[in-house]
């Protein structure tokens, strides 16, 4: 059992809840590989706790470099099978998928919100959203289409075909663990290839959840492979060293997309990274400011507290109305509520762990010490029902500037710095000064500025008077260090394809 509450917005205390734990966290979660449940070797575990009040969910097979290198042999034979199965058959199954995850979505929601914090109903959100990728490239699995180019030859034919790529080795982040995963295992499975996953491991229960939707959907054994560990380096090493493994498709930090493309570059692997993001947040004298106001609270704060590579990062108002701007915003920012995800009203959970909080303190007290003046929070949360979790205060940070690490670094926290602007082709160049190039969003009414804008802007998603994010049917990626080829839409699938082309000489 675990006993929850929360802090209302007026500071008292919520009612007190108990939450049951569900009946299958009691004994260890398993690893998947091969189609069957498995322990580790030696029956080794670790434990998953939960971000909000410190306490230990459950205990989970801690996988290895071993079990990481039986799941690459059982989706390498698995391969030659599930690559010739036809589009409509894999297609059927990933609807199947997205049936059955649809039914568990409240289930795998609370596991969400036990391992990863966030609010359920954001929760329920994210498993809602990531189930459609398995409908979306259910659709998209019967459209690999290759072509019949006009030959030069009389006597001649030239075919090119869109082939699955093998194995793809997929590693996945703590803040969507849903979502993320199933946007790269839905594509990699539509186009025919076989997967080995590793989840964060702060939040492998989903991921685990997950495997099980698409074993009762009936993926066949070794498809799909979820290796779960508290220590991501031997099962990493195992999938870049593996010639088997044909690709990596990963979603984390910059500076881990770094170090793996230079040992995926050791055998050729094809990658795809979505690493990194610094979002300019461009509100001009001319845009709703209510509507700009509401809405750069909710992608800076509502999205896993600020923990979001599309999160706002540094949110420039023309100077002008930035006074108006700053009062709308720090009181749309006060009214916001923190505490345990499972209780009603809740709209921020805790920072994933005691590391990713002290960062985000250090790069508030870093803005101070250079004359930043903090408008609203700037502390850890550390009383009453924050006591045992890892809270900190939605921040509002001013007099800032460009150059400092608060603006340089992905914040990754509920911190939003503030600053001001004079001119469209001043912000312009100051929001692309940065090597991240990820997410953006401008705020105006002027048609003019929006093509200028959205034309100049070295984002590879911009919001135009729109900050819900990107969906199903567009692709999603960055540009220069956020990352590297695209998830979603169409381009998603095509990431998992190889491209052949044949020349046929018939006259001989």
């Amino acid at each position: 059992m675990q006993t929850i509450s929360s802090l209302e917005p007026n500071g008292k205390i919520s009612r007190i809840k108990i939450i049951a734990m569900p009946n299958n966290l009691k004994q260890a979660q398993q690893l998947y590989i091969d189609g069957q449940w498995v322990d580790a070797d030696e029956g080794r575990t670790f434990s998953v706790s939960n971000p909000a009040t410190g306490n230990p969910i459950t205990e989970v097979a801690d996988g290895g470099e071993a079990e990481t290198q039986r799941a690459i042999e059982a989706a390498h034979r698995a391969f030659k099978q599930w690559s010739v199965t036809p589009a409509k058959q894999r297609a059927e199954i990933l609807k199947k998928a997205q049936q059955i995850m649809e039914e568990r979505i409240d289930r795998i929601a609370e596991l969400v919100v036990l391992e990863n914090g966030k609010p359920f109903a954001e929760a329920k959100g994210e498993v809602k959203f990531a189930l459609g990728y398995f409908g979306w490239f259910a659709e998209e699995s019967r459209r690999m289409y290759g072509s019949l180019v006009p030959s030069p030859f009389p006597n001649k034919r030239l075919w090119v075909q869109s082939k699955p790529l093998g194995v793809v080795a997929a590693i996945t982040p703590w803040n969507f663990p849903a979502a993320m995963m199933v946007r790269k295992i839905a594509p990699a499975l539509a186009a025919g290839c076989t997967v080995v996953l590793k989840p964060a491991e702060d939040t492998p229960l989903t991921a685990l959840a997950i495997a099980k939707v698409c074993h009762d959907a009936g993926v066949p054994p070794g498809v799909l492979n979820v290796i779960a560990g508290a220590n991501p380096i031997p099962i990493s090493a195992a999938m870049l060293n593996n010639p088997k493994v044909k690709k990596i498709a990963f979603t984390g930090s910059t500076e881990v997309g770094k170090l793996l493309m230079q040992q995926a570059a050791k055998s050729i692997k094809r990658v795809s990274f979505e690493l990194g993001g610094n979002a300019p947040f461009i509100v001009f004298d001319d845009a709703n400011l209510e509507v700009a106001a509401e809405e750069a609270v909710a992608i800076k704060y509502l999205r896993v507290g600020g923990q979001s590579c599309i999160c706002a990062n540094r949110i420039y108002v023309q100077e002008n109305i930035a006074e108006q701007f700053i009062a709308a915003f720090i009181e749309k920012a006060k009214t916001l509520k923190l505490g345990v995800g499972f209780e009603s009203g809740v709209q921020i959970g805790p920072m994933i762990n005691e590391a990713a909080r002290q960062k985000v303190h250090g790069l508030v007290e870093d803005a101070v010490s250079r004359g930043g003046r903090v408008a609203l929070g700037g502390n850890y949360l550390t009383d009453d029902v924050y006591v045992s979790g890892c809270y900190y205060s939605p921040t509002v940070l001013l007099n800032v500037e460009d150059s400092w690490p608060i603006c340089q670094q992905e914040i990754f926290g509920p911190v939003a710095p503030i600053l001001t602007f004079k001119t469209e082709e001043e912000v312009i160049e100051r929001a692309n000064d940065i090597s991240f190039g990820l997410a953006g969003y401008i705020y105006t009414r002027d048609l003019g500025r929006v093509i200028r804008l959205s034309e100049a802007l070295d984002c590879g998603l911009i919001g135009v008077n729109d900050a819900a994010g990107y969906t199903h049917e567009i692709p999603f990626g960055g540009l220069k260090e956020s990352g590297l080829g695209r998830e979603g839409g169409k381009q998603g699938l095509e990431e998992y394809l190889e491209v052949k082309s044949v020349v046929v000489n018939f006259s001989k």
